[in-house]
């Protein structure tokens, strides 16, 4: 069981690199708002199979909780900056 949590977590983190790329390379401000907020539901599921892994799932809940909590606020907050600067919309130029 334990090296089916393991296969999970290293196919998770093989995600947050493809979602890591769209955040860093998204061609518009939403894309990489989107891979932000992809990393950061990743990283809660795998902070939830850690739990799972060490017995101790009950503290890496709350863990996990709180970072999701953080990241929803954090994703909230640049999402509205981004959208009070006029920025959110905005398409790059086409060459």
């Amino acid at each position: 069981m334990h090296s089916l949590f393991l296969y999970v977590g290293l196919y998770l983190c093989f995600l947050m690199v493809l979602s890591l790329y769209r955040g860093v390379a998204g061609p518009t401000v939403v894309d990489r708002l989107i891979g932000v907020n992809a990393i950061g539901s990743k990283t809660v599921v795998l902070l939830v199979l850690i739990g799972l892994l060490y017995d101790r799932i009950d503290m890496f809940v709350d863990i996990a909780l709180a970072y999701a909590m953080l990241n929803f606020i954090a994703v909230l907050g640049a999402s509205r900056y981004f959208q009070k600067r006029k920025g959110l919309y905005e398409e790059p130029p086409y060459k």
